[in-house]
């Protein structure tokens, strides 16, 4: 079930738990208001029918490092917490996830602003499963959350890189 790469890495345990979890509950069906004829919300986001919700599941790999599960009869609200070791990470991850946010429409099951707490939220109803495969989506998340540690530790060692050299050519001048 778990994939290569995932299994090997220090989170494969933490991913494959996200991933079984995610499989599970993504079983959402097509579920109109109870409010308003012909209108079809997602009960997570509307939150006006407590016996539509399920109860949140919180996996946490530590303090900083979690993922949200929301779950309703037609929507998941799925948020996260990116891991961040020190102020250049905290600062990397706020500008990734504010780029990443204001291209929400490319990605379809992306929130444009994530729950309080939190760094990204996705938000997929029945609609999206419908039209798309369970197992892809679930692929999706949890491939992302992979992808966004790597890049994030990209970006803190190029900025390193840059900060040395330019400290090496500031401190040159001194030399001479």
């Amino acid at each position: 079930m778990a994939t290569a790469a995932s299994a090997t890495s220090a989170l494969g345990p933490y991913l494959d738990c996200i991933r079984v979890t995610l499989t599970a509950a993504m079983c959402l069906q097509n579920f109109a208001s109870q409010e308003v004829e012909r209108h079809n919300k997602p009960e997570v986001e509307a939150g006006k029918n407590v016996e539509l919700l399920l109860k949140p599941i919180l996996i946490a790999r530590n303090e900083k490092e979690k993922f949200l599960l929301e779950g309703s009869i037609n929507s998941l609200r799925i948020s996260i917490c990116v891991k961040k070791s020190d102020d250049l990470d905290e600062i990397l991850s706020k500008k990734f996830m504010r780029f990443l946010a204001q291209r929400a429409e490319n990605f379809v099951v992306l929130r444009r602003k994530p729950i309080t707490g939190y760094d990204i939220s996705f938000l997929v109803t029945n609609f999206h499963t419908e039209i798309m495969f369970k197992h892809k989506l679930v692929d999706f998340i949890v491939t992302f959350m992979e992808e966004i540690d790597k890049e994030i530790s990209e970006m803190k060692l190029s900025v390193n890189g840059r900060a040395r050299i330019v400290a090496q050519t500031y401190l040159q001048a001194f030399l001479k």
